[in-house]
């Protein structure tokens, strides 16, 4: 747990806290889980979030959801393409300038600050390897330094810090939530659907990949990184189905000693990390995920928020 003495808020009981968890593409499910817990009249008072869960999170309580979702909708893997400005001599292969930018059209200037209700997006220290939990400051920073996926993005320096992807430390943030105050907590976990998907080992790495940029055939520098071959993987896909086994060990272990009120896992484990063009399906599945879990959300509700 991170050290910081601006945490000294016990007093301080929040209804609903939210953890939404990492998973790079998948999380386009948070989107369909936000939505049906409004649709049933659940306002989530906290909300803490790793990686592309920092980024839906951060978009529900900054009010653009509805933006973020016909975003979502409008990708296919050419526009995703579009998105990524490839560096050669850089820490890592995108230097995540045009996603900055388009970050920037919707939240330039905002900061953590101004959210309507407390934030924390999760970052891990690339020197000393510890969490980082970031509440206050420039919002769009937060949120790149929350998914700067090392080896993929740069990593982002904030406060002498140099932070990197926080799903290294912490993918399902629970902990963050209880230790602001929440009297339940409700985690949102695209990891818990991974295991089994694939039979053999080469469509292991070209489901998890998931971008079919270029022809199988396609050679050079470029094939070699991004190609879909199932018997040869790719470099980003090696990298991606190497986090994946990661997230899921650290879920499994955080969750094992900081397990939430409700553990909500959407069925998502066939979706590629990188198949951004499959948001209608994604979203769907969170929102039947939370649908699903209703009843047991209702009955964690009625003894964890019953007034005394």
């Amino acid at each position: 747990m991170p050290k910081n003495r601006e945490l000294s808020n016990d007093h301080i009981r929040y209804p609903v806290g939210l953890a939404l968890g990492s998973g790079m593409a998948r999380g386009f499910a948070h989107i369909g889980a936000l939505k049906a817990l409004h649709r049933n009249g659940i306002r989530p008072s906290l909300v803490a979030g790793t990686s592309i869960g920092a980024l839906v999170g951060g978009c529900y309580l900054a009010g653009k959801l509805d933006t973020l979702e016909d975003w979502a909708l409008s990708l296919d893997r050419r526009k995703v393409f579009s998105y990524l400005d490839f560096r050669v001599r850089s820490a890592g292969m995108i230097g995540g300038h045009r996603l900055a930018r388009l970050l920037g059209e919707y939240f330039g200037g905002m900061k953590i600050e101004d959210l309507p209700h407390p934030f924390i997006a999760i970052a891990a220290d690339l020197a000393t390897g510890h969490e980082v939990w970031l509440r206050k400051g420039d919002f769009i920073n937060a949120l790149r330094a929350s998914f700067a996926l090392p080896g993929v993005f740069p990593p982002v320096e904030i406060n002498d810090q140099f932070l990197v992807d926080g799903a290294l430390v912490n993918p399902v943030p629970v902990s963050a939530c209880q230790r602001m105050g929440a009297r339940m907590t409700i985690a949102v976990d695209l990891n818990a659907d991974m295991i089994g998907k694939s039979v053999h080992p080469g469509e292991r790495y070209q489901t998890i990949a998931g971008f079919d940029i270029l022809p199988h055939k396609k050679q050079g520098v470029m094939g070699r990184v991004f190609g879909r071959n199932p018997n040869n993987p790719s470099l980003f896909g090696v990298m991606v189905s190497a986090l994946n086994i990661l997230q899921d060990r650290v879920t499994r272990a955080r969750l094992a000693g900081d397990p939430p009120d409700i553990h909500i896992k959407p069925q998502i484990g066939h979706i590629g990390a990188m198949e951004f063009e499959r948001g209608v399906e994604m979203i769907a599945a969170g929102e039947e995920a939370v649908e699903a879990a209703m009843p047991e959300i209702r009955a964690a509700m009625a003894v964890l928020l019953r007034k005394d």
